[in-house]
């Protein structure tokens, strides 16, 4: 039976969850990377969920990307099991994921390479051996400019800086109108300046279209600053889920970050 506290306090949101995380354990020969998560995600929430090097955020989310199966627990989104079902599907569900590595096409120009996007999710990828650059322009055009990239368009990707890059995948993602995006380190190798810009045009998106999202963060300034909850993992255990203020006093993350300097000087 999971310890108390690391289950998470009764959500006080009417509104029913999107993503239902229940008892999820992974175990890879004799190591337990989770041991029984359980948490819940509403659209129009950002949860950030974070923890020490090793604690199981990255095993979290390849299971729920279906890049993993789990040893045991559930994973619903919409009321429907995803544990069984491959990357694909999930994606096809309406649940986008970037990585902590931009993946773009450099050679293509930041209009095709969403066009490509959309030429996937219309499941007409045979076109890409043709040229992408006819398929749907107003509508790449139109993701561009939600995330301020309408003026780079024309540009190669490969000659994007590293912050426009990212709000490049961003549009891929926003392609095929996920429901749910799941962002694996978004700030990661950019500047105060950059993180911050990126996850002001992520609130924005999710304000507008009722998204919902989950993301893995090192960079503490960046969570507190723009995470509605906080998830914080430890030993493959969920040991605290609350509001970014009540997860800076709590003395169990602290002692789950002791020795984190970066925790403790902002906090």
């Amino acid at each position: 039976m999971p310890d108390p506290a690391s289950l998470p306090a009764p959500s006080l949101d009417p509104r029913p969850p999107l993503l239902q995380v229940d008892g999820l354990r992974q175990e890879f020969g004799g190591v337990t990377a989770l041991d029984g998560i359980s948490f819940e995600l509403r659209a129009g929430e950002i949860l950030a969920l974070i923890g020490p090097n090793g604690a199981g955020k990255s095993t979290c989310f390849n299971i729920l990307g279906g890049q993993a199966r789990p040893t045991a627990g559930s994973v619903r989104f919409d009321g429907r099991e995803l544990t069984r079902l491959s990357p694909q599907a999930i994606w096809r569900l309406g649940i986008g994921r970037t990585f902590q590595t931009a993946a773009t096409f450099a050679t293509l120009s930041a209009q095709e390479n969403v066009q490509a996007a959309l030429l996937s999710r219309d499941r007409r990828l045979m076109r890409l051996w043709r040229r992408a650059d006819r398929y749907r322009p107003q509508e790449a055009l139109a993701l561009l400019a939600q995330v301020g990239l309408a003026e780079q368009a024309a540009r190669p990707a490969g000659v994007l800086t590293y912050g426009d890059v990212k709000r490049l995948e961003l549009a891929l993602a926003l392609a095929h109108a996920p429901r749910l995006l799941l962002m694996d380190e978004p700030a990661a190798g950019m500047n105060s300046a950059e993180r911050h810009a990126l996850m002001d045009l992520v609130r924005a998106l999710v304000e507008q279209h009722q998204l919902a999202v989950l993301f893995t963060e090192h960079s503490l300034d960046v969570v507190f600053r723009h995470a509605s909850r906080v998830a914080v993992l430890a030993q493959g255990r969920l040991i605290a889920l609350d509001s970014p203020a009540a997860i800076a006093a709590d003395p169990q993350v602290r002692r789950a970050y002791l020795g984190n300097d970066s925790f403790q000087r902002r906090h």
